[in-house]
C-alpha cells in the first residue's frame, strides 16, 4: 500500500473511512458496552482491493483501540483473519 492513505475516525458514523479516487473504503464498528468495541465489517470497492488497503484500515482501528483503552470484539471475518495473523493485538480482544 502506498503511504499516504489517509484514514480519519468518523466517529457519527462509527467508522474509519479513507478516500480512496473518489471511493471510500472502511471499517465500521458498534459500541458494545464499557469500553468494548466490536468491529463488525471491512468494505473496500473492487477497484481498490489487493493493495493493503483494509489491511491499513484494520491496523489504524486496532492501534486507535489500544491508545483510547478499549478491547476489541473481532467478529467481521476480515478483522478476526488479520488478528490471527497478528498476535500483537491479542491483548486487546474479547471474544
Amino acid at each position: 500500500m502506498s503511504s499516504g492513505l489517509q484514514i480519519r475516525h468518523e466517529r457519527p458514523a462509527r467508522r474509519f473511512g479513507a478516500r480512496l479516487d473518489g471511493l471510500i473504503a472502511y471499517l465500521s464498528y458498534e459500541e458494545r458496552g464499557d469500553n468494548v468495541l466490536e468491529y463488525a465489517q471491512v468494505y473496500v470497492p473492487p477497484e481498490q482491493r489487493g493493495r493493503g488497503v483494509a489491511a491499513e484500515i484494520t491496523r489504524t482501528a486496532l492501534e486507535y483501540a489500544r491508545e483510547n483503552g478499549y478491547s476489541v470484539i473481532p467478529s467481521c471475518s476480515y478483522v478476526a483473519a488479520f488478528v490471527r495473523r497478528h498476535r500483537e493485538y491479542d491483548d486487546i480482544l474479547t471474544r
